[in-house]
């Protein structure tokens, strides 16, 4: 399919954008200047797609936190099951591994896990002789188990009392081997499959090396991934912003809550000086909340549930934005708080996010009569015209939106020249009408990435952002998508955000953009099809 887009279309595209730089500016910045800024990523809240080598020592790292796995009994050649999902019996009779057949990881220690069901149960047994069920609501020492491994994948399931399971020829789980089981195919002996092993947040750092490792690890890496030099940097190529992202232990600081390890709000204090030293602003940004609100490595979910929506959740979330603002909103580099970011649109209801949102924004105008007070859109299937209709507040309010063309099936067969003509047709109208809304103000939580390789099949899809489904993409066609977006994103009213500073890899940066000439921050003068 060819995209055509005359030089008419153009001219007025950025006519329109004039309209926009003159009419929308955004206090604290410099006269007539909006928020070009960068997300620094996987500094202060993880991500393991970030800098991965954070990761490397923990023992036992493919059974972190939030691992799904299956056990086979090698002796009855079939799988271990949770009836009905969860909340009954254990049974050793399944041909293949589904839903039922899959647990969850919490892990204890090294070798000492607890099993989650799919419903949330989790497995449990009573002492010696017992029959395995999933009926436990919360887990305690009889819910966890130890894992012995050998070399080939074959397991041996311990209870605390030291009893092995075994699985029996009338397909039960019981405590009950005799002795110490070998490594043939004898019924203790069970085939773990790995299903998958994707959540390397906060919580599988701390709980994975253990509070003292834990935190000689972070201590070194919020030390070291972003100083002032970095500011510097940032100044130096035309950024005005910076949107840092904290958990929500950082209210509890230095000793928050395990696994959890202390030093992020000294680390923030650092970045607000070094910001104010290079003039620029700061967003805070709840990047992870009690609970998680996505079920996400980057909102520190222990298992990839959503647990935000509790009271006790919110309440808590609540009371560190009061920490934050009470703490910062006199400073002169804060720009704006952030009161949480990339809620669930499947797990987290408009009822009460909303309501969240409003008592967010009243905390904030009590310490601060002018810091911006910016709201996410749901992630998932939600439209963000939602949050315009929410009548959240009055004054320096700003809905955060985050575009991809990944995670759904709409984008799987695009062409480039396809997936640049939605950015231009579907998501530009869109940024123009939420401007016109006299609303909240627009930030754009984007992150351009390009890249050098021309072959771009191998490249995995991190955060949104310059990535596509498209496989065969040239490196000109990939340029061209990036370019597409700052150019359109640009007429945000309040500005936007590139994803991260830098990371563990060799692209997808903004430091190893601009150094290689890849992301040009001045306005285009050509359109990039005529």
């Amino acid at each position: 399919m060819e995209l055509v887009i005359s030089k008419w279309v153009f001219a007025f595209s950025l006519f329109s954008w004039l309209i926009f730089s003159v009419a929308f500016s955004v206090e604290g910045l410099d006269e007539d200047s909006k928020v070009r800024g960068v997300n620094l990523g996987g500094w202060l809240v993880l991500e393991g797609w970030i800098k991965p080598s954070l990761f490397e020592g923990i023992p036992n790292p493919d059974m972190l936190d939030g691992t799904q796995v299956t056990f086979k009994s090698v002796k009855l050649q079939k799988y271990v099951c949770a009836e009905n999902g969860g909340g009954s019996d254990i049974s050793v009779n399944r041909d293949a591994a589904s839903s039922w057949e899959t647990f969850t990881l919490w892990r204890v220690s090294e070798s000492e896990f607890q099993f989650r069901t799919v419903q949330g149960q989790f497995l449990s047994c009573y002492g010696n002789g017992c029959v395995v069920s999933a009926t436990a609501k919360s887990a305690s020492s009889t819910e966890t188990f130890q894992i012995e491994r050998n070399n080939d994948d074959r397991v041996h399931i311990k209870t605390k009392s030291g009893a092995y399971l075994q699985a029996t020829i009338d397909n039960q789980l019981v405590a009950d081997y005799p002795g110490n089981p070998g490594w043939d195919d004898n019924a203790s002996t069970f085939e773990m499959s790995i299903v998958a092993n994707n959540l390397h947040g906060d919580y599988q750092l701390g709980n994975g090396y253990g509070h003292n490792k834990a935190k000689e690890v972070l201590e070194r890496h919020r030390s070291t991934f972003i100083d002032a030099g970095d500011f510097e940097f940032l100044h130096r190529n035309g950024i005005n912003t910076v949107r840092i992202p904290v958990g929500w232990w950082i209210a509890y600081d230095p000793n928050p809550p395990a696994p959890f390890i202390g030093g992020t709000l000294k680390a923030l204090d650092n970045a607000f000086s070094w910001a104010h030293a290079y003039k620029i602003k700061c967003i805070i940004d709840l990047h992870a909340a009690p609970g998680s609100q996505n079920g996400m490595e980057h909102s520190a979910s222990r298992d990839g549930t959503v647990g935000w929506t509790t009271s006790e959740s919110v309440s808590q979330s609540l009371h560190v934005i009061d920490f934050l603002a009470l703490r910062y909103a006199n400073h002169p580099a804060l720009l704006g708080i952030e009161l949480l970011n990339e809620p669930s649109a499947a797990s987290v209801p408009l009822d009460i996010l909303v309501p969240y949102y409003k008592h967010g924004y009243e905390i904030v105008r009590k310490h601060s009569p002018s810091a911006y007070v910016i709201v996410c859109q749901r992630i998932g299937n939600a439209n963000p015209i939602e949050l315009y209709q929410a009548d959240i507040g009055s004054h320096n309010l700003v809905v955060d939106l985050h575009y991809y063309n990944l995670f759904d099936p709409f984008f799987v067969n695009l062409s480039p020249i396809e997936n640049i003509r939605f950015i231009y047709e579907s998501r530009e109208p869109q940024i123009h009408a939420l401007n016109d809304a006299k609303g909240p103000l627009v930030f754009i939580g984007v992150s351009p990435r390009f890249s050098d390789v021309i072959s771009f099949s191998d490249f995995d899809s991190g955060e949104w952002v310059n990535e596509w489904n498209v496989t065969n993409g040239t490196q000109a066609e990939y340029q061209d998508f990036g370019r597409t977006q700052l150019e359109v994103y640009d007429a945000a009213s309040f500005g936007w955000s590139y994803w991260t500073l830098k990371n563990d890899r060799e692209h997808w940066d903004f430091e190893w953009n601009i150094k290689n000439n890849y992301l040009q921050l001045s306005k285009h003068s050509e359109p990039i099809f005529n």
